[in-house]
């Protein structure tokens, strides 16, 4: 419904998002959250078929988005580990590889991916949550912190320096649910009697990966951060942008993660 402008950027492709439960369920809170606990199921398999995924991790969950021409190899490279499921009508009727297999081209042998650089911000995050009826509440605050707050143009000239802040705030609103990452300073700006969050209250750091622009063509970027993170059982958020993919981590543990991140860029030369 958005009417064509020349200041609106779209990408050609059509995206689906694949949602992964456990038994039906989301897993337990005990587990690991984030990117980690699907990294070795979904997102290695996927880069190993050349399969370019956007990564969506949210307060309540966690989604994947494939490129809907990719769907038949997504399907055929998941369905030996997992049941899967597409929604019609509002029901989840099972899908096999037979359903998808008229037009099936086998991927093209994936090329080593590019290792990206990573920066990490000195700028501490919070990941939150409000309930939907109290979001009138804070309507005009979001809408100043979304369009006319911290929004200076992006200079490419600062993109590949090593940044002491950032400048990150994400909204999704998702089947009525609600999930904010926002920077600790910007979140004082809130009253603190609506935002929730864990009951830890725990502070999170980034990790962001490029030094340009992505694209939508490359596969294997969310396995690049994925991948060492769920081997060393670390807890990640992971945000894909238009122009750039961020994890984030708990504060207490970014050094182990930028030693890991390093360690497998050196590992990889």
């Amino acid at each position: 419904e958005l009417p064509p402008s020349e200041f609106m950027q779209v990408a050609d492709s059509t995206w689906l998002v694949l949602s992964v439960v456990s038994n039906g369920r989301e897993p337990s809170g005990s587990q690991a959250t984030g990117v980690t606990k699907i990294a070795r199921s979904v997102i290695a398999p996927l880069a190993e078929h050349h399969v370019s995924v956007l990564m969506l991790s949210t307060y309540q969950t966690d989604f994947i988005l494939v490129r809907e021409r990719d769907l038949p190899v997504v399907i055929h490279t998941l369905a030996g580990e997992f049941d899967i499921y597409k929604e019609e009508s509002g029901e989840c009727v099972p899908v096999t590889c037979d359903d998808v297999s008229n037009g099936f081209l086998k991927p093209k042998p994936a090329t080593s991916p590019t290792l990206h650089p990573v920066q990490s911000p000195q700028t501490r995050f919070c990941v939150l949550t409000v309930a939907p009826d109290t979001l009138p509440a804070i309507a005009t605050m979001l809408i100043d912190v979304l369009f006319y707050s911290h929004s200076p143009p992006w200079d490419a000239a600062t993109s590949s320096q090593d940044l002491d802040s950032i400048t990150f705030f994400s909204f999704s609103l998702i089947e009525g649910y609600i999930s904010i990452v926002m920077d600790a300073e910007t979140q004082k700006r809130f009253p603190s009697d609506l935002l929730l969050t864990s009951s830890t209250g725990e502070l999170w750091r980034m990790v962001r990966i490029g030094g340009q622009p992505l694209g939508f063509d490359e596969c294997g970027i969310v396995a690049q951060i994925a991948e060492p993170l769920a081997a060393a059982d670390i807890s990640a958020y992971y945000i894909s942008t238009f122009n750039f993919d961020h994890a984030l981590v708990p504060e207490e543990g970014i050094a182990e993660v930028i030693q890991l991140l390093q360690q497998r860029q050196e590992s990889s030369r």
